[in-house]
């Protein structure tokens, strides 16, 4: 089982950027594929990006490709997920994500571990 916890959020300006961090324990994270998911208010759990467990295979929605990066190092247990061009739509709860399955997966039921999120707000 691994523990999953977040940070990096904050408020940013529409334009600017973050980068969110997910810190794994429990277990190496090297044996998960990760991804991020975000939630807005009132809205459903949406994916944002993931990566397979070696770091090669991607995915990005498409609503945010060009502007998000996510990356591992599994040598720091740690998930990173870069975004750039902030827009107000992008501000949500974000969410990391580990599965034991392989690939980058896309879809919530497909993980079975999650942390309490991180807060990101773009204001415009």
């Amino acid at each position: 089982q691994v523990a999953l916890v977040e940070s990096g959020g904050g408020l940013v300006q529409a334009g600017g950027s973050l980068r969110l961090s997910c810190a794994a324990s429990g277990r190496t994270l090297s044996a998960y594929g990760m991804a991020w998911f975000r939630q807005a208010p009132g809205k459903e759990r949406e994916f944002v990006a993931a990566v397979s467990r070696s770091g090669g295979p991607t995915a990005t929605v498409d609503s945010v490709k060009g502007r998000v990066t996510i990356s591992r190092d599994n040598a720091k247990n740690t998930v990173y997920l870069q975004m750039n061009s902030l827009k107000p739509e992008d501000t949500a709860v974000y969410f990391c994500a580990a599965t034991s399955a392989y690939g980058a997966l896309t879809r919530k039921h497909q993980y079975a571990y999650w942390g309490q999120g991180t807060q990101v707000t773009v204001s415009s």
